[in-house]
């Protein structure tokens, strides 16, 4: 019998496991619910804790004296959503990006749904590509969600105005969002080494938690070998050494050096990972 004779009238594997169809899957998970109301309340939380401390200058500064950014965080709405990116960058943003890429295949597998969905039939290819795609897509809506509020809920406590530098001087009001929407558009970027390194292990493993906690877990790893120095220039190569490049965009003269650097390195893990992600997979026996 030929292929197209055994290929069901009407049968395109572009159409199936539509984006739509999986986006609202994942947008009904308890998970993504829970993940988003923590981004939205933090901006509040804080604001709690700088109304009780009475705002974010009272504590003791650095060793050297210096103003940092939380220092200036009631300065305007755009200081305070600077400035909620500035503490949860570092891991709070690591966990809905391993969430959402590291839950995807695992979860099917572990409710033994994964093989049912391959046998509707969706082709694993298609299937990888459209939970990659909606794994993504959720995280960058985290990642939009606590700028955004946290803009908004502090240019309704403190007011609007330009973005004061620690380091002396400001950016004028208009243009404070744009460069607040390259630091979140680099923040996204940084976070594809985690995102590509939770869906390979998605792919490998049946226990979501396994695949969220291994993301997790190696990133911070990362975070620690980033502070060895005597590692020199080879911390260069690990995507920890950029995360916070994004604050070269809020100077008064736009730095680019350390946010190409940094989007390069963990690009280049992203794609090698999302590759063996998809290579395991097509080989991958589905018994679950």
């Amino acid at each position: 019998m030929s292929a197209e004779t055994e290929v069901a009238a009407g049968y395109r594997a572009s159409r199936t496991l539509p984006l739509r169809v999986e986006a609202l899957r994942q947008w009904r998970r308890r998970r993504t619910l829970v993940m988003g109301g923590v981004l939205a309340a933090l901006p509040f939380i804080l604001m709690i804790a700088f109304a009780v401390g009475g705002g974010p200058g009272g504590g003791p500064r650095g060793g050297d004296g210096r103003i940092t950014l939380i220092d200036t965080a009631t300065a305007s709405g755009a200081n305070f959503a600077a400035t909620c990116l500035f503490v949860s960058a570092g891991f709070l943003l690591v966990v809905p990006v391993a969430l959402f890429c590291g839950d995807t295949v695992a979860s099917e597998a572990s409710w033994s749904s994964l093989r049912y969905l391959l046998a509707s039939p969706v082709p694993r290819a298609r299937l990888l590509w459209s939970k990659l795609v909606v794994a993504l897509g959720f995280s960058l809506a985290a990642m939009v969600l606590l700028p955004v509020v946290a803009l908004a809920a502090g240019t309704a406590a403190y007011g609007w105005g330009p973005l004061k530098l620690p380091a002396g001087g400001s950016l004028a009001a208009g243009d404070t969002v744009p460069r607040l929407a390259l630091a979140v558009a680099f923040v996204f970027v940084s976070q594809l080494v985690t995102a590509g390194l939770a869906f390979w292990l998605s792919t490998r493993t049946d226990a979501p938690l396994g695949a969220v906690g291994g993301a997790v877990g190696l990133t911070i790893v990362g975070n620690v070998l980033d502070a060895v120095t005597a590692l020199g220039s080879w911390r260069e190569f690990l995507p920890a050494h950029w995360q916070f490049a994004w604050a070269d965009a809020l100077q008064p003269q736009l730095e680019w050096g350390g946010m190409i650097k940094g989007a390069a390195v963990s690009v280049s893990y992203a794609l090698v990972l999302f590759a063996l992600a998809f290579r395991g997979f097509s080989r991958k026996d589905i018994v679950s």
